[in-house]
């Protein structure tokens, strides 16, 4: 692997803890009752680390010539990228109730620890492929 590669891999893990952790971090504002939605670094920070996280994702994906809807592991982690991104909007934003909101919360956790499996094992599986 080229020290592109691995910076570019570096990056790509950075801002997907960095991600999870501001996720975490504004769920449980929400369960404290803290308007964390009048701080503006808590409104724009997710959005300009998923960004990076999106498009080291993508020179990644280039640099180490593996495809969505080519490779397996891929497409799953894109599938399953689409259902974090819904379960956190759900648990953040539009969940009616304060249950449904933490229902969501952890669906997008178990995802979340789900994608990090699949990139880990390279399978589609994740972690159920040591079942």
């Amino acid at each position: 692997m080229s020290a592109y590669t691995l910076e570019l891999r570096t990056l790509h893990i950075a801002c997907a803890y960095v991600s999870i952790g501001l996720f975490v971090a504004r769920h449980v504002l929400n369960l404290y009752g803290i308007a964390w939605r009048k701080s503006r670094a808590l409104k724009i920070m997710p959005h300009v680390v998923d960004s990076v996280l999106l498009t080291s994702a993508i020179a990644l994906m280039f640099a180490v010539q593996q495809y969505p809807f080519v490779n397996s592991w891929l497409t799953v982690k894109v599938f399953a990228l689409i259902a974090y991104v819904a379960l956190g909007s759900i648990a953040l934003k539009y969940g009616r109730t304060a249950m449904s909101r933490r229902a969501a919360f952890l669906a997008a956790a178990a995802v979340f620890a789900f994608i990090l499996s699949v990139a880990r094992t390279h399978s589609p599986l994740g972690i159920f492929s040591y079942l």
